[in-house]
């Protein structure tokens, strides 16, 4: 959630300083400062390996109010899920490419206070796909713990699209993974799974300065406390620092898309590497360009890989999508 508070937020204007109240940012203002953005990486932004944003539609589900993370289903082929950021509810919503809505689960045994990213893994039971819900939101460092709670995927059929908000269906009972920071309290919205390992991956949030990385190993278990483990620290190309909204592990396990207000970020695990996959925190992030957001929180990619998708809190919410470039022959 993008915090009304007394922050000055600085951009380069050509030789100018440009300073901006963050409660007066709007539509206009996130276009002025990407555009400024993009003007600073337009380098970087030319090496990467996808296509112009394609806006595919808007959500049609007009309780989706603050689309605050998105993941591909993996039970539902060209199915998505997504939440709104704090004040719904445990509440998760399934549509289409369309935007067209699918159906609406209450994810049973959970609480919403901060909800700030959905990821897709493994879980307990093998074969079986989770959702994972991240209430990892902390604004003012006042939370001791922070809860991921873990859900088998529902199944959608043809006649949940009737299925909304005030009658929902219900979830399996979700576990909570409760977990804590080896190093403080941290504010985070970027939650991310391995879709082969089942590791923990949140990514903290912080302006003008370098996100920490944390992670916690697999299995992970309900029954107790899991101190994450700090690996590191990234930094992206971006005027923000490590302001990070969103982020996921694509379905190989090999690369990571990150987002914040402006524009997407990946990291890659170098083809040849033989080494694990944190190794790819360590590589050099490529600006992906997600078009207009009015306030991007939400990014994923798609079952195949082949593309990375956006959303934005406010209504409509936008579905964006950038398709992966095919590699040339050789």
């Amino acid at each position: 959630m993008l915090a009304c508070c007394v922050l000055i937020l600085l951009w380069a204007r050509g030789s100018k300083i440009a300073l901006v109240p963050v409660e007066k940012a709007g539509a206009s203002f996130s276009a002025e400062l990407a555009k400024q953005q993009r003007s600073t990486n337009a380098q970087r932004q030319s090496e990467s390996v996808y296509d112009a944003p394609v806006h595919l539609a808007d959500l049609e589900d007009s309780d989706i109010n603050e689309s605050s993370g998105i993941v591909a289903s993996r039970v539902n082929p060209d199915l998505f899920w997504t939440h709104n950021d704090s004040g719904d509810g445990a509440f998760v919503y399934a549509f289409d490419r369309s935007g067209k809505s699918r159906g609406v689960w209450q994810v049973a045994g959970a609480e919403a206070l901060d909800w700030e990213d959905i990821a897709i893994g493994p879980g307990s039971k093998a074969g079986q796909p989770y959702l994972y819900l991240g209430d990892i939101g902390d604004n003012d460092s006042r939370r001791d713990e922070i809860v991921v709670y873990r859900v088998a995927e529902p199944t959608v059929n043809a006649d949940d699209v009737v299925v909304s908000k005030r009658r929902p269906h219900q979830t399996e009972r979700a576990e909570a993974l409760r977990f804590r920071y080896p190093d403080g309290k941290h504010d985070a919205e970027a939650l991310m799974v391995h879709p082969t390992t089942g590791d923990l991956y949140i990514i903290s949030k912080i302006r003008f300065h370098a996100a920490s990385i944390y992670k916690a190993a697999a299995p992970l278990q309900a029954s107790r406390v899991t101190t994450l483990k700090l690996l590191g620290k990234i930094n992206v190309p971006s005027v923000l620092g490590g302001l990070l909204t969103g982020g996921d592990i694509s379905p190989d396990g090999r690369r990571v898309v990150l987002c914040d207000y402006l524009q997407g970020y990946e990291l890659s695990l170098p083809e040849k590497s033989a080494g694990e996959f944190d190794v790819t925190w360590k590589q050099p992030p490529v600006v992906i360009n997600l078009g207009t957001r009015r306030q991007g929180e939400g990014v994923c990619y798609s079952l195949d890989g082949q593309s990375v998708l956006a959303t934005s809190e406010g209504r409509p919410c936008p579905l964006i999508e950038v398709k992966r470039r095919a590699s040339p022959a050789h």
